[in-house]
């Protein structure tokens, strides 16, 4: 079996809170569309990719509960399900997840060629408040409408359709923290999806990071966790303006020694394609990362102990 799979990084530009979901639906199936066309067995689609990123609205009742999705697939998105199972491409999709208990999560979606769900995946590391900041103009409420994630981080082994591939999936905030990516990384990957809806300011309110700087974060942390994984990533972006918000592009597709082999030129709906060679991820593995020979777990008791920092005691002036 080749162990080259061809993948599609489909970046959409911005989803405006009035836009129809057949609207939205209509460009991810033409991106799908355009990346058959060009060969790619696998299309990655951003966080929340059916809506808008409502988080940054304070929203209640029936306006925010038709951002959610109450199963996956839905008659609402299947035309996506459908289409591409016709294209023989499969595909990762971020959406928000009612879960039948009633529980809110930010989630993501491993779907195989011949339409067989891989793998599902919710996120973990939330960023944002529970409460609005008084005075802003746009929020950052995921705290508020979503739980944590449950499901860890969990590597599945693809069937032929995406070469046999060990996946894992992460969403947005969660490519910043390097745990993720090691927890990935203990299971052998091959292959990091993530999708992410990331605001073009500061969301906490500050003003000491603009669009440039958050996106090379966003491509630094790719890249860098790639390397010290030994793994592919291939990072997703919904970009623009939504409803006077912006949003970052930097959409990248990232090679196991942390190079960017493809790369986002705009703001909008833009799809990038790249040939992924699984076996470059052997040297890193066998080398430099190679965990069995290397690592000391423990010694690394504090990363699972504790959350917050502990600062060491002042010196004794004595």
């Amino acid at each position: 079996m080749s162990r080259v799979l061809r993948v599609a990084a489909a970046q959409m530009g911005p989803t405006q809170k009035a836009d129809p979901r057949a609207h939205t639906l209509g460009r991810m199936i033409r991106l799908l569309e355009d990346a058959a066309e060009r060969g790619a067995t696998l299309v990655v689609f951003p966080e929340l990719a059916f809506t808008t990123f409502f988080p940054r609205w304070l929203l209640e009742g029936e306006a925010l509960e038709g951002h959610f999705e109450r199963a996956m697939p839905n008659p609402a998105v299947q035309p996506l399900f459908d289409r591409a199972r016709a294209l023989g491409v499969g595909f990762y999709v971020g959406y928000a997840e009612l879960a039948p208990e009633g529980r809110r999560f930010n989630s993501a979606l491993l779907v195989e060629p011949d339409g067989s769900i891989l793998g599902r995946y919710r996120k973990v590391h939330l960023p944002g408040s529970v409460e609005p900041r008084p005075g802003a103009r746009y929020q950052q409420l995921e705290k508020r409408y979503f739980s944590y994630g449950d499901t860890g981080f969990p590597a599945f082994r693809a069937g032929p359709g995406f070469a046999g591939a060990i996946m894992g999936m992460m969403i947005c905030n969660d490519r910043r923290w390097p745990e993720a990516w090691r927890v990935l990384g203990l299971q052998g990957v091959e292959l990091v999806c993530v999708g992410y809806n990331s605001a073009a300011y500061d969301p906490n309110g500050g003003d000491g990071e603009d669009a440039a700087l958050r996106t090379f974060h966003s491509q630094l942390v790719a890249q860098a966790n790639a390397y010290m994984n030994a793994t592919w990533a291939v990072a997703v972006a919904k970009a623009g303006d939504e409803d006077g918000s912006g949003l970052i592009g930097g959409s990248c597709i990232v090679d196991p020694n942390g190079r960017i082999v493809a790369e986002a030129r705009t703001l909008g709906d833009e799809l990038l394609v790249a040939d992924l060679d699984l076996d470059l991820c052997r040297q890193g593995k066998a080398k430099m990362f190679n965990f069995a020979d290397h690592r000391q777990p423990g010694q690394y008791g504090p990363i699972t102990e504790r959350a917050g920092v502990i600062e060491p005691a002042p010196a004794d002036p004595a």
